[in-house]
């Protein structure tokens, strides 16, 4: 490009002064500070000028869908050492209707609500036990005791004793008869509903990816969970799993080998429009 093409291309992406250089027009400004040219950074990017100096431009609807343009403005924010946030976060003030990004973190510590009925259903159990084991032994010495107050004969309490012992209920299996009626209650305690992907799957499906070079990924399984939304870059391994079919979109298929529950998976040609592939994988 000659001086006086890129001196134009610099005026159109300047912006308003006041307010600095936004987005593109940031990147802009640190490719021409590290005297980087448009061609050396389409190399990179694996784009054309033109596409270049819309990005530059801020004119985002040149390269396509909007997951394309997040992916190569991260690339370029590291090319021309630029904080990737600044960037993006321009990104989004200017295009408001796409919505800020979902930030990916470590997942939060769910918050379990302890239900205190289930520990009341047990204190009653012990209570009713206890009472009911008070109400046999209590009743066993109202009947031994003598209702004249006359001393009775040993060999007679003998037998009263004997009576009341052979009559009364097995307390201890009265006790567990109850503790087992009770146990579904005592095993709900501390169970809260299982997260999206703390417990295995049934009919789940299983995917590795492995990155060589960049490649803006979409992933999302059955239930409509987004397992993974991110940039992979060269040397990165991932690993998913969730419940099958996955809906997937790689925004450069060249880039990323993919295997399915252990074995090698390869894109359709018919799923493929250039570098981009949008498929479905149910794995069977």
């Amino acid at each position: 490009m000659t001086e006086e093409t890129d001196s134009k291309a610099e005026e159109a992406v300047r912006g308003d002064d006041r307010q600095g250089p936004v987005g593109g027009e940031r990147l802009a400004a640190a490719r021409r500070a590290q005297q980087i040219t448009v061609l050396e950074i389409a190399k990179e990017l694996h784009l054309d000028e033109p596409k270049v100096r819309a990005l530059e431009r801020n004119d985002f609807d040149v390269l396509g869908a909007a997951v394309f343009a997040k992916g190569h403005l991260r690339k370029y924010a590291q090319l021309v050492a630029v904080d990737e946030a600044d960037v993006m976060l321009d990104y989004y003030q200017l295009n408001r209707s796409a919505g800020m990004p979902q930030v990916v973190s470590t997942r939060p510590k769910v918050r379990r609500e302890v239900s205190f009925g289930p520990w009341i259903a047990v204190f009653s159990v012990i209570v009713i036990a206890g009472a009911i084991y008070w109400w046999f032994f209590s009743g066993a010495e109202a009947t031994e005791r003598p209702a004249t107050g006359e001393i009775t004969s040993l060999p007679q309490e003998s037998a009263v004793g004997a009576s009341i012992e052979n009559d009364a209920p097995d307390e201890p299996n009265i006790i567990r008869r109850l503790e087992l009626q009770t146990a579904p209650l005592v095993a709900e305690i501390g169970e809260p509903g299982n997260e999206a992907g703390d417990a295995p799957i049934a009919a789940g499906l299983r995917m590795t990816l492995s990155y060589v070079g960049d490649c803006w990924t979409e992933i999302t399984d059955a239930n409509g969970r987004r397992l993974f939304f991110d940039l992979g870059t060269s040397g990165r391994r991932v690993v998913l799993s969730g419940e099958a079919p996955f809906n997937v979109l790689f925004g450069n298929a060249d880039n990323v080998s993919i295997q399915i529950n252990g074995l090698p998976f390869t894109i359709p040609v018919a799923d493929r429009s250039g570098l981009t592939a949008r498929l479905t994988i149910s794995g069977s």
